[in-house]
């Protein structure tokens, strides 16, 4: 399947200046706005992938029971940046129901990406499809929290279309007007957040909160927001939970305990707050 994502996505900057030691995520660094720009909107990816996803699931919420649901396994996609220097790999798990996703694979090709490698393997939790892919134009792992973003709604927009029960165990199956999941997570019991040294230049970050569209870019940013630069990590989908592990650091320095607050403090007013800006979406 071939699926299109709105044109903003598409005006992606490539930041230069790249050294050794940048962030990995330098495109939201506090001292380099030039990679941001403003006609990038989570709200018209997520508005454009609803429109595949709606004739599959609307079918879904006549034929799935309470009883069925929680027979549904659950959904996970992950983002990993730690594994491999060169490449982003992806790993997509659905119990025992995934194919060779073909069409998922066309589906990142069309947001100007390369799959270098895909792999299945199975063990007691199901069958994990993993994917090593790089962009394109640069032949480079992916470094915008955008387009590492646009990569997840991608993913969960595929799985949506062709397993439309998954929506009932996924925090996307509300956002993308389907099968709504069986239960809600309240954010404040959902949100944990812990901070810890990990070596002499950099300290462990990890954050597990209630998923939505959007919420990627929104860590990234809250935690460059205060000067603090991400080297590298991993962003877990894991139903209706959201689970980040961030390699962070201070001017190449791990952060002090009272950063290490600052930053948990940060991150847990912005995941908890009753509202979020439009931006987000």
């Amino acid at each position: 399947m071939a699926m299109t994502m709105a044109s903003s996505w598409l005006s992606l900057k490539t930041c230069s200046n790249l050294n050794a030691k940048k962030p990995l995520f330098n495109c939201f660094s506090a001292t380099n706005t030039s990679c941001i720009s403003s006609k990038i909107r989570l709200s018209s990816s997520v508005s454009s992938i609803s429109v595949k996803a709606s004739s599959s699931l609307s079918t879904a919420v006549e034929e799935t029971s309470y009883s069925d649901i929680k027979k549904i396994p659950t959904p996970k996609v992950i983002l990993d940046q730690d594994s491999d220097p060169d490449v982003t790999v992806v790993e997509i798990t659905f119990g025992d129901r995934l194919g060779t996703l073909l069409d998922t694979m066309e589906a990142l090709k069309n947001l100007g990406l390369n799959v270098v490698k895909a792999n299945v393997y199975l063990d007691d939790s199901g069958k994990h499809n993993k994917f090593s892919i790089t962009n394109a134009s640069s032949g480079r792992k992916i470094e915008d929290p955008e387009l590492l973003e646009a990569i997840r709604l991608t993913i969960i927009n595929n799985l949506l279309e062709y397993h439309p029960e998954s929506s009932a165990q996924l925090a996307m199956g509300e956002a993308f007007g389907g099968l709504s999941p069986h239960e809600k997570l309240d954010v404040d019991v959902a949100t944990h957040i812990k901070v810890r040294d990990d070596g002499p230049e950099q300290s462990l970050l990890y954050v597990e909160t209630a998923d939505r569209p959007g919420l990627l870019v929104d860590l990234v940013k809250t935690i460059t927001d205060i000067n603090v630069a991400v080297q590298s990590g991993e962003f877990d989908t894991e139903g209706l939970l959201a689970k980040a592990k961030f390699h962070v650091n201070y001017r190449n320095k791990p952060l002090i305990k009272p950063l290490q607050q600052v930053l948990a403090n940060s991150l847990r007013y912005f995941l908890r707050r009753p509202s979020t800006e439009e931006a987000s979406f």
